[in-house]
């Protein structure tokens, strides 16, 4: 659950500078606010991280993540998360914490974790 929370407070502050994006006007140097981007809702920003994210973790190409590579993904984000809260597991733990996300994550039982499965799986804390 703090993953999926480490996960919405990422998305969330992600989405801050969006908004507050400027462009350049007449004069270089010089610049003017834009209008604010329709407002996504976390499910769509962590949609979209995941859309961007998910070809450096699918190391097969195949569209979906088996085992290891889900693990590697959770396992750097679990590794945010514990440097960002000061928390310290054993490396046998994060790996059971790991499997565990797998087990969850795959709704299906495919033995793999799709896109839809992902962004479902890490925007349950977003709602």
């Amino acid at each position: 659950m703090m993953l999926r929370a480490l996960i919405v407070t990422m998305v969330l502050s992600a989405a801050v500078p969006v908004s507050a994006q400027t462009a350049s006007t007449d004069a270089p140097g010089s610049a003017q606010a834009t209008a604010p981007s329709p407002a996504q809702t976390p499910a769509d920003t962590v949609a979209s991280i995941v859309d961007s994210e998910f070809p450096a973790y699918d190391a097969n190409g195949d569209g979906q993540l088996d085992k290891a590579e889900f693990s590697r993904w959770m396992v750097a984000l679990k590794d945010q998360e514990m440097k960002s809260s000061g928390a310290n597991l054993a490396a046998a733990d994060v790996a059971t914490w790991a499997d565990g996300a797998f087990r969850t994550a795959d709704t299906d039982k495919s033995v793999s974790v799709s896109k839809p499965e992902l962004i479902s799986y890490l925007s349950r804390g977003a709602a």
